[in-house]
């Protein structure tokens, strides 16, 4: 499948009806996505994150373009468990359905650290607290997906950054330490571990589309984006996102590809499937992302570490 020639303001369809939770809407790619999304009339988006202040800028820039859309905040800490349970029963207290889940949200190339729950940060806030947030939502996408003409879609924020997942791809035992240990000279332990987060955030589509088959779930690559992700990226981070990198993309380009993933008609998606920008379907590079026996014992993994929060 090829790149497909994209443009969010004339190539959304209506999404009269639906309702959207974005992760991470207060700031590039997520508030990007908003803005797109908002104005093609959705019934509602719900959007979380960890600034008020921002928040409340997104609401008043989305208001002012599409003054129809209803848009709600939903406070969250995406690397403590407490905080995103909190978010999830705030927001089945508002919405009694759920037609797309876009887990947005992330931290990247951060130093060495566990979050409050005692997980390594990038594993924590990109895989973990999604997907608790994805479970305890779970049963009421499934709901929806129950109604006439429903289109419930899970879109995962992957990177191809997975290709720098450590060798056997996710390393279990070392995911309640800071993961220090990790790395080599060309390949840092920070990004390693931010790659091992974002190749569970690629298998962990893999599993849920084959274990709720009336939900479309797919992971999307946003492209190498300038955004506040990068802030504290040394001289050297910045050589091997290059690299990495055909050419940096701004934030609103940066937001086609899951934009593209949440709208586009349902027969264009293959669920469980990964996409590069933008549109194209794409068989991953690595042994360890093909690895559906990984993609399970993640599962499992999660499961077992998510059963006291539900």
């Amino acid at each position: 499948m090829s790149t497909i020639s994209y443009n969010p303001e004339k190539d959304i369809p209506s999404q009269a009806g639906r309702v959207f939770l974005i992760t991470g809407g207060t700031t590039g790619l997520g508030a990007s996505a908003i803005s797109f999304i908002a104005a093609q009339n959705p019934e509602h988006i719900f959007f979380s994150g960890r600034n008020q202040k921002r928040a409340s800028e997104v609401i008043s820039g989305v208001q002012q373009a599409s003054p129809s859309t209803k848009l709600t905040f939903l406070e969250c800490d995406l690397s403590s468990l407490a905080s995103v349970k909190s978010s999830a029963l705030e927001f089945l207290s508002k919405s009694s359905r759920l037609d797309v889940l876009m887990c947005n949200a992330g931290v990247m190339a951060l130093p060495a650290s566990q979050s409050k729950d005692g997980y390594e940060i990038h594993f924590a806030t990109n895989h973990l607290g999604h997907a608790l947030l994805t479970k305890l939502l779970l049963p009421t996408m499934l709901s929806t997906a129950e109604q006439p003409e429903s289109d419930v879609r899970i879109i995962n924020l992957s990177s191809v950054a997975y290709n720098a997942a450590p060798p056997s791809g996710i390393e279990f035992s070392k995911l309640q330490t800071p993961n220090a240990s990790y790395g080599a000279f060309y390949v840092p332990t920070k990004w390693v571990c931010y790659g091992q987060s974002k190749l569970a955030n690629l298998l962990y589509s893999v599993e849920l589309a084959a274990r709720y088959p009336s939900i479309t779930s797919v992971a999307v690559h946003p492209g190498i984006i300038n955004t506040a992700l990068h802030d504290n990226n040394t001289w050297v981070d910045r050589q091997m996102v290059n690299f990495m990198a055909d050419k940096w993309l701004d934030e609103k380009q940066g937001a086609y590809n899951q934009t593209w993933a949440a709208t586009t008609k349902k027969e264009d998606l293959v669920s469980g499937g990964y996409y590069e920008p933008v549109g194209r379907k794409t068989v991953p590079g690595t042994k360890a992302g093909r690895d559906e026996g990984l993609a399970r014992e993640l599962w499992e993994w999660t499961e077992g570490e998510l059963e006291r929060w539900v």
